[in-house]
């Protein structure tokens, strides 16, 4: 297992800068997930650290080595890539073997590596085939097998499951965990896949623009999110965003808007509340709870739309001139027109600033 610093990290496309004064340590032994739309910079993140792209400032270390300018084939790395990049005239055996046999690996080390890699990923039984005869599913578990083969201390990861099907990516994830736990290897993971991110992560880097807007475990980004962005990017349906005013006096903190009211007397600030002061309250849609019936403290809402999603639903309400999601479990008999009334969750909501859009 190697660890991965990476200080004031810069590049630059051109005359653009992708990346700026970047900084980030990997634990040895982490899953680390860069997450963020296309064009963020995970990727160019994930190739500098490959050595495919050279920085114009900053230094990157691995395992306690500088590799800044390293080759790629000096960094004790393995990557998967998104293409699988499968060499068509080889067999899956020639294929994982390729990259230890350059290097001049002994040919009775290799095939054991091969044997043993081959039969941790399900592959001993297509050991002879060629690409053109395998899944799309197959060839990524070769991809990844090439990569453990060079028994690499870290594996960096560029969107690997994203020309899968959604069946065949998700028990590829699971597969990416239990080999995790298995090898105990340094993993570096980029995706624009929310699933992916907070299912294989020990720990998650929301990305915006070439910085990092967050990085912690998958828990405390997506219950505590650091802005809106981040609130919003994580989640499905998204986060319900209302405008307001906090209010502090003598009986105690409240979130205000025409529509609605939410006691915030449990609600941890990181900086003094203001009277007065614009904010933005974020509830996610599943601490949103819906009954037909009137209770004290309910809001009443008219539902707006249906989407039934199997085990459960999700339900538009109309609140004044809110529009709110809710995810209800889904024999709860509400269509378009009912009139439901709603329950927040207070010790779940965040507050952000209305003009940093930071966390307050």
């Amino acid at each position: 297992m190697s660890n991965i610093s990476i200080q004031d990290l810069g590049i630059r496309l051109g005359n653009v800068s992708i990346i700026d004064k970047l900084q980030l340590e990997v634990a040895a032994g982490e899953f680390l997930v860069l997450l963020g739309p296309s064009g963020c910079g995970k990727s160019t993140l994930l190739h500098s650290i490959a050595g495919f792209i050279e920085p114009v400032e900053g230094s990157i270390d691995i395992g306690g080595q500088d590799v800044t300018w390293a080759d790629p084939k000096d960094r004790g790395i393995g990557m998967v890539f998104q293409s699988y990049a499968l060499y068509p005239t080889m067999t899956v055996e020639q294929n994982m073997a390729f990259g230890p046999k350059i290097a001049g690996i002994p040919k009775a080390d290799i095939a054991q590596r091969v044997q043993r890699v081959a039969s941790m990923l399900h592959l001993t039984e297509l050991l002879q085939r060629k690409p053109a005869n395998l899944s799309g599913g197959q060839r990524q578990r070769v991809a990844i097998g090439r990569a453990l083969v060079r028994q690499a201390q870290v594996l960096l990861f560029d969107e690997p499951l994203s020309n899968l099907d959604a069946k065949l990516r998700a028990a590829l994830r699971r597969e990416l965990k239990e080999l995790h736990a298995k090898l105990g290897a340094t993993m570096v993971y980029v995706t624009h896949d929310q699933v992916e991110a907070m299912t294989l992560a020990t720990r998650i880097a929301v990305m915006r623009s070439g910085s990092i807007q967050q990085i912690d475990t998958p828990a405390k980004v997506y219950g505590e999110p650091a802005n809106m962005y981040v609130a919003g990017f994580l989640g499905s349906p998204s986060i319900n965003f209302v405008r307001g005013r906090l209010r502090i006096d003598a009986t105690g903190r409240r979130f205000e808007h025409p529509a609605l009211g939410v006691d915030l007397a449990g609600y941890a600030f990181i900086t003094p509340p203001q009277d007065g002061r614009e904010v933005v309250l974020g509830i996610r849609p599943e601490d949103i709870t819906l009954q037909l019936a009137p209770q004290a403290g309910a809001l009443s809402a008219s539902v707006r739309l249906v989407e039934p999603m199997g085990s459960n639903q999700v339900i538009w309400l109309g609140l004044q001139d809110l529009d709110i999601g809710v995810i209800a479990e889904a024999p709860l008999a509400a269509p378009a027109g009912t009139t439901v009334f709603a329950c927040l969750n207070a010790a779940r909501v965040s507050i952000f600033d209305a003009g940093t859009e930071d966390r307050l």
